[in-house]
């Protein structure tokens, strides 16, 4: 990778992650295109407040975009580095898109800012699709800010950022390269904090999480409290801030699932560096540097997620009902627990929070994901085209494939 003066990134997807990355790598010295299915709805200039707790606009970043464009020829061909800034249900979309419009004579990295669901996996299939062996694939973590959108295409604001980010590189040998300039142009280089751990495999991005658990967890958990329906607007409960001790027992249980799978792992691969594949309090206590241990007061006090509420539609009798359809379910179930059961299966493990979760979400949807306490693996819900995540989508068949 050259000086990021030279340096060309292309950001995929508008969602509220692209709008800090672009004010923060366009002050860094990059040259930043912006691919998108809205072009007609952003600015060539893009702002960025860092707020305090009580919404004081404390700091504005700038940033421009070079490019705009819907069309991959026009923003993908020069780019040096390509980041996926959307819902991890459409990474391998929007990959096969760009991906024969990637450059061919030089190193690319291509990346996402949040790493869930076997990224590695993803870049390999367009890789081996293509015949192309100059991309190097990196992942971060968790997203690095809490971070939302002000004025879609404009302005978008952030309350800050974690203490330490995780990234997994491939070949890991390019992670320096990679560290040199853009990784701390993400975040340390602006918010004073932040920097950059290397994760030894992406496998434990895969395992080691938050939003795949929290959500799921909790959309259960006010399904069971309230029946998931509400007669007016008023009545939905916040997301976080209402977050209610079943939610937090539920959240436990998944990630006690999710432990039985990674001690397994560890035990089967003790040479793999899983040094980074972390229960969930583990994670937010490396994340935050905090001394933490009481998941729920920790969502209900947060000033800065109190304000969200949970993802609901309207009905034709003028009920409120969870939505479905929201990445809750499509990234969390489809590119997240529905992971961590076929490698659960393959280890002969029982994970029965896991199980109960798919089998409610499969019900609401109208879909056969799990029988029993089996994945079933001839399922169209998981087996048609981009459907799920599950490793034999990638051809990946035995335990010793998804390490790669």
């Amino acid at each position: 990778m050259t000086e990021p003066e030279s340096q060309v990134v292309t950001i995929v997807g508008g969602g509220a992650s692209a709008h800090v990355l672009i004010p923060f790598l366009s002050g860094a010295g990059f040259e930043v295109n912006l691919l998108t299915r809205r072009p007609e709805e952003w600015s060539s200039e893009v702002d960025l407040q860092l707020q305090s707790i009580h919404g004081e606009v404390q700091q504005i970043f700038h940033g421009t975009l070079a490019k705009i464009s819907a069309d991959p020829a026009e923003v993908v061909p020069d780019a040096d580095v390509v980041v996926l800034c959307m819902p991890v249900c459409k990474y391998r979309i929007a990959l096969h898109q760009l991906g024969p419009h990637l450059a061919t004579g030089k190193e690319v990295f291509v990346g996402t800012i949040y790493g869930q669901a076997g990224f590695n996996w993803m870049v390999r299939e367009i890789a081996e699709k293509l015949g192309r062996d100059n991309l190097t694939t990196f992942a971060v973590g968790l997203i690095p800010w809490i971070c939302r959108i002000v004025d879609y295409g404009k302005v978008g604001v952030t309350y800050g950022c974690k203490a330490v980010n995780v990234a997994a590189v491939s070949p890991a040998g390019r992670f320096e390269e990679l560290n040199r300039a853009f990784l701390p142009a993400v975040c340390e280089r602006w918010l004073g904090k932040g920097a950059f751990r290397q994760s030894g495999s992406f496998l434990s991005l895969t395992l080691s999480v938050d939003n795949q658990i929290i959500h799921p967890s909790r959309c259960y958990g006010l399904f069971l409290e309230h029946g998931g329906r509400w007669h007016s607007e008023e009545e939905i409960p916040y997301f976080y801030r209402d977050f209610d001790q079943r939610s937090a027992d539920l959240l436990q249980e998944l990630d006690a699932d999710y432990s039985t799978i990674r001690e397994a792992l560890k035990a089967r691969y003790p040479d793999e560096d899983f040094e980074l594949m972390l229960d969930y309090l583990a994670l937010e206590r490396l994340s935050y540097q905090s001394e933490n241990t009481d998941i729920r007061e920790s969502f209900r006090t947060s000033p800065t997620l109190g304000a969200i509420k949970p993802p609901t539609k309207r009905l034709a009798s003028g009920e409120w009902a969870i939505d479905t359809d929201h990445r809750f379910f499509t990234d969390d179930i489809f590119y997240g627990l529905a992971i961590a059961k076929w490698i659960a299966d393959r280890l002969e493990l029982a994970v029965p929070t896991i199980d109960r979760i798919i089998d409610w979400a499969q019900r609401l949807r109208a879909e056969k994901i799990i029988e029993g306490d089996r994945l079933l693996l001839d399922s169209e819900c998981l087996t048609a085209e981009f459907a799920s995540g599950i490793p034999p989508m990638y051809g990946i068949e035995t335990l010793d494939g998804i390490l790669g």
